[in-house]
């Protein structure tokens, strides 16, 4: 007897290192084991425990879809903004803050650099928040506030009601065959049976881990809110001036484009003559230079033959 303990602990052990086996039909586990049935006196646990979880699936299936359609709907909602300000890296601290003030916190941030048309190194800044779903509104209306100017705006939703209600439906299926599985466990009698026992009930918890994880994931969503903000400072997008004229809408854009060309097309012209030509020219000595004498001295050479012939003659 106290071997067969042993053998069962030190199996459970190593199958809880190993981790969960795939799910398994408890029937085909444990039809067959020992040379009589275990429980000759009703139907099999195994075989009704499949049974009983094939109909609360096929029943909670239909009662999934009545329940996402009649419950409160969970919705994702999320948002991203593009706004121009004076100074990024306080306008990212001040978000910050607020994200906090309303019961959020901050996912991300980052400060980085930039340049204006003229080519004057400017700071710019993004910041990932959340807060509460209910406050995703009151939380835009102030960030863009404090904005010179909102470049882009974007508020988008997901409905994950039926998603979650299917969890939930799998989450109870799955508690009910952990259930019964534990009452197997704790009528069976031989060591094989409780160690496909086991293993099934390792393989269930799994999955309950799993689902649960989803769904918890699902509520965070729709609980807290993700705002993204690009901040960009006021210095890169500030008006083209040309003998006090002010150009708007397509001229101003058009220009922008013809600074921003002369500036590529300058910094190309500088890149080679800088660093390509000298590369063209040390390729061009070094192979370039012993051809052509090569070619010269064969030259030269076909020319004293071809004299010395006509003096020849």
């Amino acid at each position: 007897m106290k071997r067969i303990v042993i053998l069962l602990l030190s199996t459970a052990f190593l199958l809880a290192a190993c981790g969960a086996s795939p799910m398994r039909s408890i029937n085909s586990d444990l039809s067959g084991v020992g040379s009589e049935p275990a429980y000759p006196q009703e139907m099999p646990l195994p075989m009704a425990t499949a049974m009983a979880a094939e109909q609360a699936r096929a029943a909670d299936g239909s009662i999934a879809n009545v329940e996402a359609a009649t419950r409160e709907r969970m919705v994702v909602r999320n948002a991203d903004l593009s706004i121009v300000v004076a100074k990024p890296e306080e306008a990212m601290n001040a978000i910050a803050k607020l994200a906090e003030d309303l019961g959020g916190f901050v996912v991300s941030s980052n400060i980085y650099q930039s340049y204006t048309p003229g080519g004057k190194i400017v700071p710019e800044a993004s910041i990932a928040i959340r807060v509460p779903s209910e406050k995703l509104v009151e939380t835009l209306e102030q960030i863009k506030a404090d904005a010179v100017e909102v470049q882009n705006e974007t508020v988008s939703g997901q409905d994950v009601t039926s998603a979650y209600v299917d969890l939930e439906s799998q989450l109870k299926n799955l508690e009910a065959a952990e259930k019964q599985l534990a009452e197997i466990m704790s009528r069976a009698e031989t060591t094989e049976d409780v160690l496909n026992v086991y293993n099934q009930l390792t393989s269930i918890r799994g999955q309950i881990e799993s689902i649960k994880g989803q769904m918890k994931y699902y509520e965070e969503s729709v609980a807290l809110s993700a705002i993204s903000v690009r901040l960009v400072a006021e210095e890169t997008v500030q008006p083209i001036e040309i003998g006090g004229w002010h150009p708007d809408g397509w001229a101003r854009d058009a220009l922008q484009d013809l600074v921003y060309f002369w500036q590529d097309f300058t910094k190309f012209l500088i890149g080679f003559a800088l660093n390509f030509l000298p590369k063209l020219l040390t390729i061009g000595i070094v192979f370039g230079l012993p051809l052509w004498l090569i070619v010269r001295a064969v030259r030269r050479k076909r020319k004293g033959r071809a004299q010395a012939q006509e003096e020849k003659k």
